[in-house]
């Protein structure tokens, strides 16, 4: 097996050269002729980022346990780098062996946003991997994708030989049995992909057809073959207690963007958010037993020797043994271990817990209102009322806080000019609220901090059928809210932030596109878009001209709203919550009327009972 080391002179050359080198604590060794797939697994983003992404540390550890398989991580090489191995023609390399990542068997890219798409292109181009699917030969790895984004892949159809639609936990076990009992048979790269269409959760776009209309909608999405299936259900992993967890997690020789031990509560969430796309995704909400988690962070501290441990959830708070997991992190904490705890709902428990395992002083509140006035955060079903914030609020304030970020969005569907307003009005509200508090108890001046994104309707949440706001009707409602926000008693105290809509417009496009898009995606790296994450990276410029060129309307995707009987790009795909409940809650929305959690009341969207899942309301 050729490796490929990068010189000295290479290293001294270029920003953080730690990010390339491996042998990191907890790096697995094994000798490549020992196994039978060697697999590369990618986080198509810098190699901080990477590191903190806990779904790749479980499959890194899962694909690990197995003597057959040997997992090596490769991550996206920052501006400096990728300029010299594509002029030096050198292929890129996995951390653990430095060997070409066209030399393994597998390669899998999570894809978590879709501004990372053009970095999946850098890593194809640099491993020296035809960009296109159809464009591979027997001497290339099998590209996989797996994520968030895999809920609506079309946009990058062209470019991965299969998906994986859901919890990694599951199938890859008969992905790799059939991808050996393929070769040892003296199957081609076809005939794996023909056999592995089979397995659940497994998404082979080459085996499908795509027809359209003549306005541009899709008229049809069908199979090929008849004995691919039709409909490619989600896979999902029902008892998380039992399966895999990294109890020895890969420790990052630079500061990771998360540099801590992360235990994953539970997945899902019972709150039903209409925007969220999560929230509806990872449905059945499913917990890890506490002793379990209890035994997982001990484990992981002691093999890191991290100092902090992260508490993750969608909805922390929700976790039904969160006091007891609680308390017992506390007891410990004579050991110096930091909790932190992000996803949390402000009440009570919650501020006596943050106080318990925070510096108060230092540290600031997250709230998450999203949507300044009541009725249109009942149009969302974000299940907040003005008194919960304002309570909330004010507990904090009399626990000795002082600093409060308060997150929104701006678009949301059956927005007014009154909904932005209340916006600021809201935060000048909590900011009364804290200097209710006599002068002699309170910590100086407060600071409320506005952040204000812009709406993105996501696939399989009841706002996929919405239309978005064209660019310069987004910058208009930040300047509402700015104007309102100087209008305010407390203007002082108020703090007010906003994103560009360039990059917005860009995720619209890309996540509810169809194939026809990914003609654009790639025309825009061939200009040299990269990183387009980063504001430092990102060229709006050069992503209309590719628009341009490639004669793709963005308005036909963002603009446009669909209809509930049009054919969506991600149809085919059952994620356990039925289109009859999106579509119910879309019309709820529309007529302001707001739906209870799932712990209050089942309402009937279909994951409960989704490949034998059970619903959180029938746990407790």
């Amino acid at each position: 097996m050729n490796k490929l080391a990068l010189s000295d002179e290479i290293l001294m050359s270029i920003d953080k050269p730690a990010r390339y080198i491996g042998n990191e604590v907890n790096m697995v060794r094994k000798d490549p002729k020992d196994v039978a797939i060697r697999f590369a697994m990618c986080f198509p983003d810098v190699y901080e980022i990477g590191m903190s992404h806990l779904g790749i540390q479980i499959l890194y550890d899962m694909f690990n346990q197995r003597d057959d398989v040997y997992c090596e991580r490769v991550y996206s090489p920052w501006s400096d780098l990728h300029k010299i191995i594509k002029e030096q023609n050198i292929p890129l390399f996995t951390l653990e062996t430095q060997s070409p990542v066209k030399d393994m068997d597998f390669l899998g890219i999570t894809i978590q946003y879709e501004m990372c798409y053009t970095n999946i292109l850098q890593i194809l181009d640099l491993s020296q991997i035809p960009l296109q699917s159809a464009q591979r030969t027997e001497e290339d790895p099998i590209v996989i994708g797996g994520g968030p984004c895999t809920y609506n892949p079309e946009p990058l159809a062209d470019f991965f030989d299969l998906f994986y639609i859901g919890e990694g936990e599951t199938q890859y076990s008969s992905l790799f049995e059939t991808y050996k009992n393929v070769r040892q048979q003296g199957g081609a790269r076809e005939d794996f992909l023909r056999a592995a269409s089979k397995i659940p959760g497994i998404y082979v776009p080459s085996l499908y057809e795509v027809s359209y209309w003549e306005d541009g909608r899709i008229q049809a999405f069908t199979p090929k073959y008849s004995d691919v299936p039709a409909t490619v259900q989600k896979e999902i992993q029902i008892d998380l207690t039992q399966s895999v967890y990294p109890r020895k997690p890969l420790v990052p020789f630079i500061k990771a963007t998360q540099d801590r031990v992360v235990l994953e509560l539970q997945r899902g969430c019972i709150r039903g958010c209409r925007f969220c796309q999560a929230g509806m995704i990872y449905r059945p909400t499913r917990e890890r037993d506490v002793e379990m988690l209890k035994e997982c962070a001990r484990d992981m501290l002691q093999n890191t020797g991290h100092e902090e441990i992260s508490l993750s959830s969608l909805s922390s708070s929700d976790y039904s043994q969160l006091p007891e997991l609680i308390n017992d992190l506390i007891d410990s904490k004579e050991k110096g271990v930091n909790i932190s705890l992000p996803s949390l709902r402000i009440d009570a428990f919650s501020l006596d817990v943050m106080s318990k395992v925070q510096d108060v002083r230092k540290s600031s509140l997250t709230f998450a209102p999203e949507a300044g006035s009541q009725r249109l955060r009942n149009v969302i079903n974000k299940g907040l009322t003005e008194e919960v914030i304002l309570n909330g609020a004010g507990l904090a304030f009399e626990g000795g806080w002082q600093k409060v970020k308060l997150y929104y969005m701006l678009g949301l569907p059956t927005e007014t000019e009154e909904d932005m307003r209340e916006i600021p009005r809201l935060a000048d509200k909590i900011a009364r609220r804290y200097y209710e508090i006599p002068k002699e108890e309170r910590n100086g001046k407060c600071q409320i901090t506005i952040s204000t994104s812009f709406f993105v309707p996501k696939p399989f949440t009841p706002f996929q059928w919405a239309s978005m706001c064209p660019k310069e009707e987004y910058l208009s409602k930040a300047r509402v809210v700015n104007e309102e926000m100087k209008a305010q008693l407390n203007r002082k105290s108020l703090k007010y932030n906003w994103h560009e809509a360039d990059v917005t417009v860009l995720e619209g496009v890309f996540a509810r596109g169809d194939r026809r898009v990914g003609q654009v995606l790639l025309k825009a790296y061939e200009k040299g878009c990269i990183f387009d994450a980063w504001t430092e990276s990102f060229d709006n410029q050069k992503w209309m001209e590719a628009f341009q060129e490639c004669g793709v309307s963005i308005a036909f995707y963002n603009l446009r709203k669909r209809e509930l009987d049009e054919v969506l790009p991600w149809d085919f795909i059952d994620c356990g919550v039925s289109k009859t409940f999106l579509k119910r809650e879309w019309q709820r929305a529309l007529q302001e009327q707001t739906t209870q959690n799932c712990r209050m009341q089942c309402s009937g969207c279909g994951a409960a009972g989704f490949q034998g899942g059970v619903c959180v309301e029938h746990q407790n």
